[in-house]
């Protein structure tokens, strides 16, 4: 499966990205709020990330301007019966603040609601990280509540309260 927007290719991750995935993600900066992603972040790891992109809807984000993964972004615990997921997503400290996360995050909800038929989608985002709460917002997310250290970062070992957000089928134009 791809997704194809003005700048970026949604691809599943391959084992030949696993060099950028470590350029990337192996920055306290980028993994600081993560709840999956260890620090230091190894090949070895990266070709576990890419193993499990297998089971669950995860997209490599690719920029089409030189063909490198910069992030990651994608669905969890996807329900089929109730029609929800989770988001969860990263970017490569370099191509913060010139709008991809929003251009990916953007493509991945038209994915979920469209392709997928999903009627919800959900997201948390440590009280620290304004920059994904900002993202999120963006996206037309809503925030809908506070949950009191519902996140531990693997990178850090630290736990962290978490704005949750959430997203309906019925909020979006398609």
């Amino acid at each position: 499966m791809r997704i194809v927007t003005e700048r970026l290719i949604l691809r599943p991750p391959i084992l030949s990205d696993a060099g950028d995935i470590v350029e990337n993600v192996n920055n306290l900066r980028v993994s600081r709020y993560l709840a999956r992603v260890p620090y230091p972040y190894t090949k070895k790891d990266a070709r576990i990330f890419i193993k499990l992109a297998k089971k669950e809807p995860q997209f490599g984000i690719i920029l089409k301007s030189s063909g490198k993964l910069i992030g990651a972004i994608g669905l969890m615990n996807v329900n089929d019966f109730i029609k929800r997921a989770d988001i969860g997503y990263w970017l490569g400290e370099k191509y913060w603040g010139q709008g991809l996360g929003t251009e990916a995050l953007h493509a991945l909800v038209k994915y979920s609601f469209k392709k997928l038929k999903l009627v919800r989608l959900q997201a948390g985002a440590a009280v620290e990280n304004k920059a994904s709460a900002k993202l999120l917002k963006k996206a037309g997310f809503t925030k809908e509540g506070l949950r009191r250290q519902s996140m531990r970062a693997k990178s850090t070992c630290k736990w962290h309260d978490t704005y949750h957000f959430g997203l309906l089928r019925s909020d979006v134009k398609l």
